[in-house]
């Protein structure tokens, strides 16, 4: 049975990875671009650094989406469009800088 505590410590956690994904899309982003293609299932989006396409993600029909980066044969689900991109970038093997902030 689960507690009501660690359903709190999922939702917490859940929502500092959200933050941590944000922080580095936001810190990355200015590099990448996305544009989508309309195609029979709905819109598609694609990640791009310069011309090199380093995946796909669009939204399935129970609302999660679905990243797809060139570098893996899997589908990875997430949550939100953020998270999407996030996954893109990061396995797709190029060096990432993230800044940190000075405290």
């Amino acid at each position: 049975m689960i507690t009501q505590q660690e359903l709190d410590s999922q939702t917490l956690a859940q929502l500092e990875f959200q933050k941590y994904i944000k922080l580095l899309v936001d810190e990355i982003a200015p590099e990448f671009e996305i544009d989508s293609v309309t195609d029979d299932f709905g819109e598609l989006y694609r990640v791009w650094y310069g011309s090199r396409l380093l995946g796909t993600f669009y939204r399935n029909i129970e609302g999660k989406w679905i990243a797809q980066p060139c570098s893996k044969e899997e589908k990875l689900c997430c949550d939100t469009p953020d998270a999407a991109q996030a996954i893109i970038i990061t396995t797709s093997g190029l060096p990432v800088a993230v800044a940190h902030p000075i405290t």
